[in-house]
């Protein structure tokens, strides 16, 4: 466990080791901290994955809260998109997240537009449903998620109908939507 946090630690530390051999010109910082650790992977499908892994602790993080439930989902979709073992994908996710909540703000606008420059349409499209998937994870998607996945999916390139036809799946986790239907119904 402690070589866990001990790079845990060296992810988040902005004067540690630096970026791996083979890394693209234009990466983002904490991008190539989690590239680093997926040294045995091909250089472009783990940035892939430290992109897909960032926005998705982002969409997590919007309401400043990672639940267990969402954690648990974005090492899944990590896992199965990146057809990584579990211990794999709970360091990528683990780390992501470690740098999603000490870098955010502008670090996240940069980490999705990098993404939206290399993956495919059907890509950013996966990514915006494991989005929404983490906002649910905990039976709601709260207001702040709920902004912060309209977000991604506008950096992204989403065009409106895609983004709509994409969260219609999660209508009943909104809290925005359950608010309005307790009200309607006089309660």
């Amino acid at each position: 466990m402690s070589g866990l946090i001990d790079r845990l630690r060296a992810a988040a530390d902005p004067d540690g080791p630096a970026p791996a051999p083979g890394t693209v010109a234009g990466d983002t910082e904490t991008v190539r901290r989690i590239v680093a650790r997926l040294e045995s992977m091909p250089p472009d499908r783990a940035r892939f994955l430290a992109g897909f892994a960032y926005i998705l602790a982002r969409a997590a993080h919007a309401d400043l809260d990672i639940s267990d439930a969402e954690t648990a989902v974005m090492e899944s979709a990590v896992s199965e998109l990146g057809g990584l073992d579990p211990a794999q994908a709970v360091l990528v996710v683990q780390m992501a997240k470690f740098q999603s909540r000490a870098r955010f703000g502008t670090e996240d606008y940069l980490v999705t537009r990098e993404f939206a420059g290399f993956a495919s349409d059907e890509e950013k499209q996966a990514l915006v449903k494991a989005c929404f998937a983490v906002g649910a994870a905990d039976d709601e998607i709260s207001n702040d998620e709920a902004q912060a996945i309209n977000q991604i999916a506008k950096e992204l390139g989403l065009d409106r109908p895609t983004l709509n036809a994409i969260r219609e799946a999660y209508v009943d986790q909104f809290a925005a939507i359950r608010a309005a239907r307790r009200l309607a119904r006089g309660g």
